[in-house]
């Protein structure tokens, strides 16, 4: 501390200090009279039990006025030598507790709170790096006094290679933002780890960057910023950058989970839309009952069925599985659909024709190693004839009420391979008791872990023949509920199902 500071501060300390003794000795003086008055009004002139209470009266009121006296002179102390006595033990425990703050703002206000309580610097401004990359002045006294800096600072970036507090020269600050505020010290939060010893300060570059900025005014004692001070602040903006380290990570955990939020309610709304896409309610038949499920893995798939109505009593009967899973198979389910229905009509007068257009469609809107398998069917309720054409997907079973098992193999290659596809209609009669039984490989693969057996078509036909005098909901059930306990219910592939079961 300067010579002539020292003088001055000494100078007021002993007016303040004289001037309070003097005070307690006028009002112990003034109280002792009145009491002294009211004691003789009350006993008589000589009375011995007047002197004994004057006495312990008068050694009460010094033994009080000491205490009094004592209390004072050290908080006085305290406030004009507060250097001398506490500003280390507070600066230590902000150094502490900046660790326990969950975001910036509570962050700034400690660090402006205790650095103001302890070196009483006029201004003080705490800058912190927002999520936007520009420094705004999260707690100041006041904060209109505290410019806004932004990220293209030309003294951000001499800042972010600095560590630890230091005083700057009026030319250091030339041309910068920080110019209105004439600051006499400034202290760097972030851009490098700061280890104190007794006798210097050790720092060492971090990933990150200037994370924050702490601006001190001239102190109100007129004293400078001593090493010690500066000592203390550095290990302050040290833990200050911890915290915002711990600050920032909060903040993308926080990000991270409200994206998974609104990204797991945009696949509930996929889910509902894409639910929409497949069939409401079955149709109804004079000779045909049928049923259909699909359960995917996730929440959308590529699994795709439908039962397209001609009118007349001709019922299409639709199956297909989409390479790929999740959302780039639900894309490309709801593209096949789109080509499907908008031309299904085509499939009364030339069912080849239909299904090539198709293909066409779907070779050019989707990527080249996009594909898809898919059964197609059209039904005639009033001759019971089932025209048929297989995409290289697995055969259906046809459970004929004789007890026999036939299959209807492919009849073409998969969809939207290539670009020349050309595909062969099989055809067969369907009699009462007969059941069609239309499944994708989520069925027939299905099994508890990847090394395990699958279900395979044996114990599909099996269980269908088991079931045969069901209805078709109660048959597609029951396949199901055998499929997953089965499997465990560990599904690894969509799972769709097609039941026709011949009145």
């Amino acid at each position: 501390m300067g010579v002539p500071v020292l003088l001055r501060r000494s100078a007021r300390y002993l007016l303040v200090e004289r001037g309070f003794t003097i005070l307690i000795l006028l009002v112990s003086v003034g109280i002792t009279l009145w009491f002294g008055q009211a004691f003789s009004r009350r006993f008589s002139a000589g009375s011995r039990t007047a002197i004994p209470i004057g006495a312990s009266f008068g050694m009460l009121l010094v033994v009080g006025a000491m205490q009094v006296h004592r209390q004072v002179r050290t908080r006085l102390d305290r406030a004009f030598f507060r250097s001398a006595y506490d500003a280390q033990q507070i600066l230590e425990n902000l150094a502490a507790h900046t660790l326990a703050v969950s975001d910036r703002p509570a962050l700034a206000e400690l660090l402006h709170q205790q650095i103001l309580e302890a070196l009483h610097p006029v201004p003080l401004v705490v800058y912190l790096r927002s999520t936007d990359g520009e420094f705004e002045p999260y707690a100041g006294d006041p904060l209109k006094h505290g410019p806004a800096l932004s990220a293209n600072e030309h003294m951000l970036d001499w800042l972010a290679g600095r560590s630890g507090a230091f005083e700057l020269n009026p030319e250091d600050l030339q041309g910068s933002a920080l110019e209105v505020l004439h600051p006499e010290c400034l202290v760097p939060i972030g851009g490098a780890v700061t280890t104190s010893t007794a006798n210097e300060v050790e720092t060492a570059p971090i990933d990150g960057g200037l994370q924050g900025l702490v601006v001190l005014g001239p102190r109100r004692s007129e004293e400078p910023y001593s090493a010690r001070d500066k000592r203390l602040l550095t290990s302050v903006a040290s833990q200050a950058s911890i915290a915002i380290r711990s600050i920032s990570l909060a903040e993308g955990m926080a990000e991270r989970i409200e994206a998974e939020r609104r990204a797991e309610q945009e696949m509930q709304i996929a889910r509902q839309v894409q639910s929409r896409l497949l069939p409401q309610e079955a149709p109804k038949l004079a000779t045909l009952q049928c049923a259909g499920k699909c359960i995917q893995t996730r929440a959308v798939g590529g699994d795709y069925y439908d039962f397209l109505e001609f009118g007349s009593g001709k019922l299409g009967l639709a199956l297909a599985d989409i390479s790929g899973k999740g959302i780039s198979g639900a894309l490309l389910m709801a593209n096949l659909q789109a080509n499907l229905r908008g031309q299904y009509a085509l499939a009364l007068d030339d069912l080849p024709r239909l299904l090539r257009s198709v293909n066409t469609l779907f070779h050019k809107n989707t990527e080249t190693n996009n594909y898809a398998t898919m059964f197609f069917s059209l039904y005639d309720d009033g001759t019971r004839t089932l025209r048929y054409v297989n995409c290289g997907h697995n055969p259906p079973v046809l459970l004929r009420a004789t007890g026999v098992i036939e299959r209807l193999e492919a009849t073409a290659t998969v969809l939207g391979l290539f670009e020349q596809w050309e595909c062969s209609v099989g055809s067969r009669q369907l009699a009462p008791g007969d059941v069609l039984v239309i499944y994708t490989d989520g069925i027939s693969e299905a099994a508890s872990s990847p090394d395990a057996e699958e279900f395979g078509d044996s114990r599909l036909t099996a269980k269908l023949e088991e079931l045969r005098g069901k209805c078709a909901c109660e048959i597609l059930d029951g396949i199901i509920r055998e499929v997953q306990l089965f499997s465990q219910h560990e599904q690894a592939d969509d799972m769709t199902l097609i039941v026709a079961r011949c009145r």
